[in-house]
């Protein structure tokens, strides 16, 4: 009677636990499906219909920052910090189109980011923001500050799209020694071309920012398949553990039946 009801117990939190996995998964599809849309709508100049379809997903964001099992705190948090930046440029006139769709494609790569599983969004970014550092070298090595400021300011609209993607894949870390280094260029810009160190600065950059992109994909097992890995491993012990201390009690009575004869 005893196996039986640990077994079922067993079951049980098998079934709970993944049950809380398939919740996560039907409401990230969601958000990433919402996301989408609002991005499109704002490409085709579609601003109301962006701003409806971000305000609903206020509702996504409550289901999940429930989800603690999938989301993290820190996640939740840039997920709202970049909605609202979104429904902040779709509402307000003065923002060009180029604006609405930066701040909007800001927010969408974010939710790919908590999304994906390997090969983020943000990394299809690649060549137009390499690109557009390799102008910033080039300026740098022509001594012109006034071409440098242009192509350095090109190059940080073009990052801040996927800086909040960033905070959500990178190890804390390493976005922290990237953010460094390129707040300090950005700071110290008129004075990076005459020093000598300038443009060696600017090449370990590079490469941080090359690195950054080449080591992008996340692990390709599948989430759920970790879920149930894990899971059932919890159970094996689970049951091995029940059964081995089955094993030790029987042997205990044993011995003791022996000793009494």
């Amino acid at each position: 009677m005893k196996v039986k009801l640990f077994i079922l117990l067993v079951t049980m939190s098998f079934f709970f636990a993944n049950n809380v996995f398939a919740s996560s998964a039907v409401v990230i599809e969601k958000m990433d499906r919402s996301a989408d849309e609002a991005l499109q709508l704002t490409k085709f100049g579609q601003y109301e219909g962006a701003e409806r379809i971000l305000k609903q997903f206020s509702n996504d964001i409550v289901e999940a920052a429930g989800l603690n099992q999938y989301f993290s705190m820190d996640e939740v948090r840039i997920l709202e910090d970049s909605l609202k930046e979104a429904l902040f440029a779709v509402n307000n006139v003065k923002l060009s189109p180029e604006e609405k769709i930066n701040r909007v494609t800001t927010f969408r790569l974010v939710v790919d980011a908590m999304n994906s599983r390997y090969q983020p969004l943000w990394t299809e970014l690649q060549d137009p923001i390499m690109t557009a550092f390799s102008q910033v070298k080039e300026a740098a090595k022509e001594n012109n500050y006034d071409s440098f400021r242009t192509k350095l300011n090109s190059f940080l609209t073009k990052y801040s799209l996927i800086q909040p993607s960033l905070k959500i894949d990178l190890p804390v870390d390493k976005i922290q020694k990237l953010e460094a280094k390129i707040t300090f260029i950005d700071k110290y810009s008129s004075k990076l071309l005459n020093d000598t160190s300038g443009i060696v600065q600017l090449t370990k950059l590079e490469a941080d920012l090359q690195n950054m992109f080449e080591n992008a994909d996340k692990d390709e097992t599948d989430p759920s398949l970790w879920w149930v890995i894990i899971t059932t491993g919890s159970i094996i012990i689970l049951t091995l553990s029940y059964t081995g201390w089955r094993k030790y009690k029987g042997e205990n009575k044993r011995k003791q039946k022996e000793h009494n004869d």
